[in-house]
């Protein structure tokens, strides 16, 4: 049976949705809860019975793009042609590379991992996102610890490809940071 929201769950989903594009857009430091509350549709009292404060929302959408990454892993690791560590990562991989081609989920886990650099509780989130997705990997992979730090790195790298368009700049060094890296 399928569970029905309440009014205030419908609205919390509503401000996580709209503040997902919104920190996107413009970042922890760029973002207002105003900016969020306005794109709702509702009130920025309501954003703040919802949420304590900007720092608690945007670690809520920071939360849940990790969950979406981790879904991806999961449907990677389960239309993987093959039980190996290889094949496991590989398909992982590709899931992933086609889920940021949402920009708004790319650009939140940027925007997040730099304000993580000063922000503890945004750290903590980070961190927090990244030991669940590194024991996930472990877990369904069975990949050496090396090939799942490779498979992280590569991760990293394909942040940085797609944020910065290198996968379209005629270059040596684009072709290089672009050379293997998936796109879609």
């Amino acid at each position: 049976m399928a569970r029905v929201l309440s009014t205030a769950d419908e609205r919390r989903e509503t401000v996580l949705r709209t503040a997902v594009g919104t920190f996107a857009t413009r970042g922890y430091y760029g973002t207002t809860t105003t900016e969020v509350a306005k794109r709702a549709g509702i009130s920025q009292a309501y954003v703040y019975r919802l949420f304590p404060n900007k720092e608690a929302l945007f670690v809520s959408v920071v939360e849940r793009t990790f969950d979406q990454v981790r879904d991806a892993l999961a449907r990677g690791a389960a239309a993987a042609k093959g039980s190996g560590p290889e094949a496991v990562l590989g398909a992982m991989g590709d899931a992933y590379a086609k889920l940021i081609a949402d920009q708004d989920l790319l650009l939140v886990q940027i925007h997040a991992q730099a304000a993580a650099a000063s922000e503890p509780v945004v750290r903590e989130a980070v961190q927090r996102g990244y030991a669940v997705m590194v024991e996930y990997v472990r877990s369904v992979s069975g990949a050496p610890e090396s090939d799942i730090q490779h498979f992280f790195s590569v991760g990293m790298l394909c942040h940085l490809v797609v944020a910065m368009g290198a996968e379209k700049v005629d270059a040596p060094w684009a072709k290089l940071l672009s050379n293997g890296i998936r796109h879609y």
